[in-house]
């Protein structure tokens, strides 16, 4: 049975914790500097915990690694984690910057252990089934796709005013919260993004001035894009229409389906999964890890599929800083 440490337990640490627990393929140790949050993770799951990293890198050995804490930190961590030969999973975005990227791409390399970045979109199975559809290449090129989504924040995420998400600097708004996981579901369907136009704005979220809306118009080569989030709508939806040369297709995460539209059709030919809770894409994604640690195959986002949407957000964040579209350089 592999033995996990998860670090950081606020609440993405906690489920990821918790996920993985029900898997019942591993062991599961808490690290958190917070002590009330350290204490917590102890008497809900009874879970060992330690309050530093160097603590519980001390006290025992690991097979892996679970990266919670703010987006600044994923990368050091990373490095210092593979460096004991660790494999390692890190929570979006990858980073908030590229300034390690080259060194923890050489980390992996020296200590050949498995990395995954937890883009959870990936163990959707509407959005899986629809990937597998669009490969089959029935409705022809792709050539345009809009999404559309968003969700009234205070009531999903209530402590959105202490946490990470109040600083860019820290991996927050909703560019590098939210906006980052359609980004990465829309690459891993389409191809990397190669161009951005970004509109952002604070809008509405109070007791913070980070930006919770944006616009986006792109390119992923030749297919066409748009992009709009809102981080204070009150429907909690996300929906995705891809368009190609023959027909349609429809990805509606909020009701857990995707549908099919030919042309000369008239009505949708929907495939509808059946309901999941919020824990089932988790406790999915955390046997994932464990198979991609076993090399077993797995559908989640690699190292370097995570650094082409770090690129996305950082050019992003440029366009809207500079009001002007920016060409991304895809390695």
């Amino acid at each position: 049975m592999a033995s996990l440490l998860i670090i950081g337990c606020g609440s993405i640490g906690e489920r990821h914790l918790r996920c993985f627990q029900k898997t019942g393929r591993c062991t599961v140790t808490a690290c958190d500097t917070n002590p009330a949050l350290l204490a917590a993770m102890r008497e809900r799951y009874d879970a060992a915990g330690f309050a530093t990293l160097d603590e519980a890198l001390a006290a025992s050995g690991y097979d892996a690694a679970v990266i919670c804490t703010p987006a600044h930190l994923h990368l050091p961590m990373a490095k210092r984690l593979l460096g004991h030969g660790l494999h390692v999973f890190i929570e979006k975005p990858l980073a908030i910057d590229e300034a390690l990227v080259s060194e923890v791409r050489a980390a992996i390399a020296a200590a050949n252990r498995f990395v995954a970045v937890a883009y959870v979109y990936h163990l959707m199975p509407w959005i899986q089934q629809a990937r597998a559809f669009l490969q089959t290449g029935q409705i022809g090129r792709v050539l345009q796709a809009t999404s559309v989504s968003g969700q009234h924040f205070p009531t999903f995420r209530p402590a959105y005013r202490e946490i990470y998400y109040t600083r860019r600097e820290t991996g927050g708004g909703v560019i590098q919260d939210a906006l980052t996981h359609l980004a990465n579901a829309v690459e891993w369907l389409l191809g990397p993004c190669t161009r951005v136009y970004c509109d952002a704005a604070h809008q509405a979220l109070e007791g913070v001035t980070i930006e919770d809306t944006v616009n986006v118009t792109a390119r992923h080569g030749a297919v066409m894009v748009s992009y709009a989030m809102t981080q204070f709508q009150a429907p909690n939806e996300n929906t995705l229409h891809i368009h190609g040369e023959h027909g349609s297709v429809k990805i509606e995460g909020h009701l857990q389906r995707w549908g099919l539209l030919r042309h000369g059709e008239k009505d949708w030919t929907w495939h509808v999964t059946p309901p999941l809770e919020r824990d089932d894409l988790f406790i999915a994604q955390a046997n994932a890890f464990l198979d991609g640690m076993e090399g077993r195959p797995n559908p989640l986002c690699t190292f370097e599929e995570a650094v082409q949407t770090l690129r996305f957000n950082l050019a992003a964040l440029r366009s809207s800083d500079t009001g002007t579209a920016i060409d991304i350089h895809c390695a």
